[in-house]
């Protein structure tokens, strides 16, 4: 797939499944916008959004970075505004930078909640809101959020993350409807094993044998950005979903431990009773 002059704004890129997709899009030809909060390198996190620009740059690529926190509306117009002044407009928008705290209700104080939605939920409107004037003036617009399937469950256990996740899946489908005049394509899209990433790794969700490698949904991302925005829109996808409507059934080069058949951990995390 080929996305030469296309721009993706992707939020939260200094490691992990964001940065993965960085390098993707950038690898088919996409000028990308590498974005967070990372500049300087830290010794127990790896990654940096400047890093991963000079990454891309080294592969060939074309990318600039941008430091942004997409709870700050001043920091995100101003990585828009740049991104424009550099490459002319935006085609793509990755809603992928998030906060997690699986955690239960006495555990979650107030302050916590509110990060939670700020950085997930109201992050992916702002940044969405910020980029919509230059989304317009595209002919291939699209906006993904990395967020789950509704309808909404309950969540026990973890309710305030569910709540921010499910925001923005609530908030990627309404704009759907909002933005079908402006031929602007606006989708959720979610793993159903669990990723390999930092994430994984801090939060103790399983073992290697349980994981697939970011591949996965830069792969879903990039079927996802080849389709027609007009006809492809308001739709909550797993990644699975769209590599078998891409002719893609045999899944095993994504496990990281070859051999392992990673199960539906991260579709259960909001929906106990998924199954393949």
């Amino acid at each position: 797939m080929d996305f030469e002059g296309r721009t993706a704004f992707i939020t939260g890129t200094s490691r992990g499944i964001g940065k993965a997709i960085a390098l993707d899009l950038a690898d088919r030809g996409a000028n990308v916008v590498s974005t967070g909060k990372t500049v300087d390198g830290r010794e127990n996190l790896p990654g940096t959004i400047v890093e991963t620009t000079e990454e891309i740059r080294e592969r060939g690529g074309d990318s600039i970075w941008c430091q942004l926190d997409v709870r700050d509306d001043a920091s995100v117009q101003t990585a828009i505004d740049e991104t424009v002044d550099a490459f002319g407009g935006i085609d793509f928008v990755v809603n992928n930078a998030g906060a997690i705290h699986i955690a239960g209700f006495e555990d979650t104080p107030p302050k916590r909640f509110d990060l939670l939605m700020d950085v997930n939920a109201r992050g992916a409107y702002a940044t969405t809101h910020a980029a919509l004037p230059h989304l317009r003036e595209s002919d291939h617009a699209h906006v993904v959020t990395f967020s789950p399937p509704m309808p909404a469950r309950p969540a026990p256990g973890k309710v305030a993350y569910a709540l921010s996740k499910y925001g923005m899946t609530f908030i990627a489908q309404s704009l759907a409807g909002e933005l079908d005049a402006d031929d602007i394509g606006v989708n959720a899209l979610w793993p159903v094993a669990a990723i390999e990433s930092e994430a994984t790794r801090h939060f103790g969700m399983g073992t290697p044998e349980d994981w697939r490698t970011p591949q996965i949904m830069c792969d879903a991302v990039a079927e996802l950005f080849s389709r027609d925005p007009t006809d492809c829109t308001g739709n909550a996808f797993y990644d699975e979903e769209l590599l078998s409507e891409a002719g893609v059934d045999d899944l095993s080069s994504y496990a990281v431990v070859e051999g392992s058949e990673p199960g539906p951990m991260s579709a259960q995390l909001f929906d106990p009773e998924y199954e393949r």
